[in-house]
Parts: structure tokens; C-alpha cells; sequence
């Protein structure tokens, strides 16, 4: 990426980039107006080192490539628009609640297919039943996942699953809509995420659909299972497009949310930095979570009827068979014993601290207890029961 940490992201043009990937009138018009808000955000951001321009503009080419690949194969083969998605699971809620864990113990359910690392970074062709476990790409993924993160992999392992058979976050579908604030992760960049939480994200959910009906053509399940956690902001443009979807939303202690939370976007964030700013991470990812909750809880509380299932992070810690049962049941699904068995295999080859014991602290970025407390006080009190 040597080229693109040279790049003066400020002299780049929406309009030039999208000829690099000739897309679908519809599609170029819906992505050019983030992609010029991103580039905009990106060259205002003069405290990123090399590696850190490097980063955004990757992403960007890649975003961009990824999304002409779904096109391409949709205008080469049109029956992939007819593939029907029925009744997706969305797992929302604050980060650090067991998502990512419950993402991969509900994949091990054989009725329900979650996106795999690797189906998200090489698209194209669709991915295969046949060869789901055996594909190229899963070693080709996997060869440039450690070869290009440019940090402390095994830090980070233990905070969050990485590898090519492992399931995925679906802002890695948003991402390629340009309406997605997963970009805000990997970088601080305040305007993109104003003019973020402002946008008709519709067309991102169009963006999202269209790429589980790309990896179900030749993959499908009864159900797909999906997570995270900007989901919160969107709910309304989420249900205009999938409006049979149902949600599973965990619950934990703020407190701990935003310690686990900043020390892990410090772990990702440190190579596109000099000087990450620990205390400036901590402020940035309590403001960007208390918005996420706090739209959530307005959202709930004026559709009362939204189905979704309130979950503690606790319960799924000590009984994961038994509380993933409970969640299904109030969606008439059942757990199998062949996917409950396949649900404690998993938890007995991913232990916790498979990767070693993480350690964190609110001080540690700047913050204290009582003013995580003060921030989330609405949250905890409507989720007494769950916290």
C-alpha cells in the first residue's frame, strides 16, 4: 500500500474513483454522496501517519471493487435478484455484550448461515455448499489477513475472532453503500460520522440485501443470522427493507461495555497513528455508543410491538444452550440437539482466553465509573433486569 500512503487524499475526486468501478447508475448515484462525505472527513484528518492513509484509502478501493463484483454477478446472472431472505436474525445492541460470541453459536445451528470472513472479502464468484469449507479463498484470506494488518494480531485476537471461517460483522456489506459508520472504527473522523447519523440509510440496507442474496444463490439456509451494532442507529430504514426481520439485543454493564471497548479500538487504531490518544478513544467511543443506545431506546419505544428478544450477557455465559433456547422460542424456532451439540463443541474449542487474558480499564482512557454511569443512567434504568 506503499502508493496509497503517498496519496494527498484531499486532491481525490468522488467522481474520478467511481470510473475506476463502472457501477449501475442507481448504485453509483446512492454511494457517491458518502464517498465525497469520507473523502472530505479522511483529508481533514492530517494526524493519521502513512499507514493510516494508507488504511482509508484501501478501503475505499476495496469497498468500491467489492461492491462491482455483486453487481457484475447480479447482471450476469439476474436470478440472483429473485433469491428470497426470510426472517433475518439481528443481533443488536451495545458492543462487548457477547455479540460476537452469540454470532458464532448461532451459525452452528444447521438451519441458520451467518457470512463468513472470507465470503465478505472475495464475493465472486458466489460462494458454494460443495465447497464451502475446502474454497481457495479461505486460504488465500487467511494469508492476507496476517499479512496486512499491520499491527499486534495476537493483541487483538484476544478481543475479537479473526480468520477466514469465522463469522463477520455485516457493516463489512455496509461499508460498500459508503452509509455505513463501521469506517469510524478504524479512524476518527467526526464529520463523516455527523453527517452519518443524519442520512436516509435505505439504500445501505439495499446494499445489505443485495449481498445475502449474492451469498445464498449457491449457499442458502432457512435463516440468516446477522451483527452489528450501527444497526441501532437505522432501525427504521433497516425494517422498510427487511420487514420481517427479528432482533436479539444482549445486555451488559455500561461500565464494562466502554472499558472492553476502548481498549480495543486503541489495539485496531494503533497503526494508523502515532500518538492514538487514549483518553481521546475513550471520550469518542462513549459519545459514539451512548448515540447508538440512546437511538435505539427511542426507537423501541415508539414501535413497542418491534420483535425482539432481551438478553443478558451474563445468562449467555453460564447457559448458552439454554438462553439461545429460550430466545428461539419467542420466535417459534427451535434448537435441534444436533445444533445444541454442535453449540457446546464450539464453546469448547473457543474458550475465552484461547488467546491469552485482556486487561483494561475505564481510567486507562481517561474515563471514570459515575461518568459512564451518568451517560448510560436511561439505559440502565429500562434495562435494570438485563444489566
Amino acid at each position: 500500500m506503499a502508493t496509497l500512503a503517498e496519496t494527498d487524499i484531499s486532491k481525490l475526486n468522488a467522481d474520478a474513483l467511481l470510473d475506476q468501478y463502472p457501477l449501475p447508475e442507481y448504485l453509483r448515484e446512492n454511494v457517491r454522496p458518502g464517498l465525497e462525505m469520507l473523502l472530505r472527513s479522511g483529508a481533514e484528518m492530517t494526524d493519521l501517519n502513512a499507514n493510516g492513509r494508507a488504511r482509508l484509502l484501501f478501503g475505499i478501493h476495496d469497498d468500491l471493487g467489492r461492491l462491482k463484483q455483486i453487481a457484475d454477478d447480479r447482471a450476469r446472472y439476474p436470478e440472483i435478484a429473485d433469491v428470497e431472505i426470510r426472517e433475518p436474525l439481528f443481533i443488536v445492541g451495545l458492543p462487548r455484550c457477547g455479540t460476537s460470541v452469540l454470532h458464532a453459536l448461532l451459525n452452528e445451528d444447521p438451519d441458520v448461515r451467518a457470512p463468513l470472513q472470507w465470503e465478505i472479502a472475495y464475493p465472486s464468484p458466489p460462494p458454494e455448499r460443495a465447497t464451502e469449507k475446502t474454497d481457495p479463498r479461505i486460504a488465500k484470506y487467511d494469508a492476507y489477513l496476517w499479512e496486512s494488518f499491520g499491527g499486534d494480531p495476537k493483541e487483538l485476537l484476544k478481543g475479537h475472532p479473526l480468520g477466514a471461517m469465522i463469522p463477520q460483522e455485516c457493516g463489512s456489506f455496509m461499508t460498500s453503500s459508503f452509509q455505513s459508520s463501521n469506517v469510524c472504527m478504524l479512524q476518527n473522523l467526526p464529520r463523516f460520522y455527523e453527517w452519518f447519523q443524519g442520512v436516509d440509510a435505505t439504500f445501505r440496507y439495499e446494499v445489505h440485501k443485495m449481498w445475502l442474496q449474492q451469498l445464498s444463490w449457491k449457499n442458502p439456509r432457512k435463516h440468516w443470522v446477522l451483527k452489528i451494532q450501527e444497526h441501532m442507529y437505522k432501525m427504521r430504514e433497516l425494517r422498510t427493507v427487511y420487514p420481517d426481520a427479528i432482533f436479539i439485543q444482549p445486555h451488559r454493564d455500561p461500565t464494562q461495555v466502554v472499558a472492553s471497548i476502548s481498549q480495543l479500538m486503541y489495539v485496531i487504531r494503533s497503526p494508523a497513528y502515532d500518538e492514538p490518544g487514549k483518553d481521546k478513544i475513550g471520550q469518542e467511543f462513549l459519545n459514539l455508543w451512548s448515540d447508538g443506545i440512546e437511538a435505539m431506546m427511542n426507537y423501541r419505544a415508539a414501535n413497542p410491538d418491534l420483535p425482539i428478544h432481551d438478553m443478558r450477557f451474563k445468562d449467555l455465559i453460564t447457559d448458552p444452550v439454554g438462553t439461545i433456547r429460550k430466545a428461539y422460542a419467542q420466535f417459534g424456532r427451535e434448537l435441534s440437539d444436533e445444533g445444541a451439540a454442535s453449540v457446546l463443541q464450539w464453546l469448547a474449542e473457543n474458550p475465552a482466553d484461547k488467546h491469552g487474558k485482556r486487561s483494561y480499564s475505564l481510567e486507562e482512557f481517561g474515563l471514570d465509573e459515575q461518568t459512564v454511569r451518568n451517560r448510560f443512567a436511561r439505559y440502565t434504568e429500562t434495562y435494570r433486569d438485563f444489566v
